[in-house]
């Protein structure tokens, strides 16, 4: 399979790698309003897990000339994927895994707060100390330049977020592969701290573009231009949010891995391992420019390059290797991709279908996650075939343990 070339009626151009998957027509209102932007270089490649997203469609590969969007980079900057693969295989789990997902509960911080005035159950409430020194040593000094200069990302929750999971669609699985080698995978990004600087900078992009705003096919595509008072503030404060949410997960790893340690005793654990964004902005050289590329629900995929792609809480996940397709900007897609919203998931299914969709999988089985039932996402097998061209499958797995926030 390949991709459909789609010319816009605002004259922008769509590269999209979705034959095979449904794309909603909002999706695709979305994707020819970012492709009509005049920054734009070349065109929009769009991933086989596109949907509509808040500012830019998710599953996007946005190429930029002299400007980023804020919005289409999001406040979840820098999510991404860790995964790493240990030397346990499945005989070496114990028969009931119950134990091992509360173990890996009680060991990384994740949900929120459950009342207006209590804690937010998702942070530390005494950080540990070797995560308060990486929060010193690497983070907190670039940190502070940046606050400085925009005291109102001070005010975010920062080093009670480290090494913590989150909500929504980030977890922390347990996987076997082909071979029947034990994985541990997880996903999360800059919580609070990138919320708080993506949506401040949000705001001060559509502040710069003033009375420009009106035209634009939508006021969240409001963009920064080198040059402009806040492009280099907003550069360096999300390439900090980035390197935060890959610390937050080599973190929440390192303590996966202790809690498993408790429970299934001594296993080494640096066999294999991937580390990427898939929400983010990079600079990078296409077509003979040098370009700011927004991932917005999408992978790297340069040549030879390693990624993750993960399916929902009871489907198959992917590590796969790049194909460096310069026609995708050298991309891939992110996971399955939602095919319905969180809401129409919660009113279309009952605890009891996610029970069965979920059989064999140690997991949260209540109301509260029902809206991260697999059938609220894309068949994971038909992503995967609309991108035979992007990239390779080097290992395929299938979860055995699922926390969820």
């Amino acid at each position: 399979m390949g991709h459909q070339h789609i010319d816009t009626n605002s004259g922008g151009t769509i590269k999209a790698w979705v034959d095979g998957v449904p794309v909603e027509p909002e999706a695709r209102q979305q994707l020819e309003n970012i492709a009509s932007l005049p920054i734009v270089h070349g065109w929009v490649a769009a991933m086989p897990d596109v949907h509509l997203g808040k500012g830019a469609t998710v599953g996007s590969v946005i190429p930029t000339l002299g400007a980023v969007i804020p919005a289409a980079v999001g406040v979840d900057i820098g999510c991404g994927m860790i995964a790493r693969r240990t030397s346990l295989t499945a005989s070496d789990l114990p028969d009931s895994l119950r134990e091992l997902r509360f173990a890996i509960e009680a060991a990384v911080p994740h949900g929120r707060t459950s009342g207006r005035h209590g804690r937010d159950k998702g942070s530390w409430g005494n950080v540990p100390r070797d995560t308060g020194r990486v929060w010193r040593d690497t983070l907190k000094p670039r940190f502070d330049v940046i606050s400085d200069k925009h005291p109102k990302v001070a005010q975010a929750n920062h080093v009670v977020h480290l090494g913590t999971l989150g909500t929504g669609n980030h977890f922390i699985e347990i996987c076997l592969d082909e071979e029947d080698r034990v994985w541990v995978m997880l996903h999360s990004g800059s919580r609070g701290v990138g919320n708080r600087i993506g949506s401040y900078f949000i705001e001060l992009a559509k502040k710069d573009m003033g009375v420009h705003l009106k035209n634009l096919p939508d006021w969240n595509l409001a963009y920064l231009s080198e040059g402009t008072e806040h492009f280099d503030d907003y550069v360096e404060a999300v390439g900090w949010a980035q390197d935060f949410a890959s610390t937050n997960r080599a973190l929440m790893m390192r303590q996966v891995l202790k809690a498993m340690h408790e429970v299934l005793g001594e296993f080494s654990s640096d066999e294999e391992a991937v580390n990427c964004h898939h929400n983010y902005v990079n600079r990078e050289h296409h077509y003979g420019e040098d370009v700011f590329v927004t991932r917005k629900g999408a992978v790297s995929a340069r040549e030879g390059e390693l990624g993750i792609i993960p399916g929902s809480m009871g489907a198959r996940s992917f590590i796969v290797r790049g194909k460096g397709n310069a026609e995708s900007f050298h991309s891939c897609s992110h996971g399955a991709g939602r095919k319905m919203s969180r809401t129409a998931a919660k009113k279309r299914f009952s605890v009891n279908d996610h029970i069965r969709q979920t059989e064999g999988v140690e997991c949260r089985k209540d109301k509260g996650v029902i809206d991260e039932i697999p059938a609220a996402y894309k068949d994971i097998d038909a992503v995967m075939a609309a991108q035979e061209d992007l990239v390779d499958i080097v290992h395929t797995l299938r979860q055995v343990v699922c926390v969820k926030g």
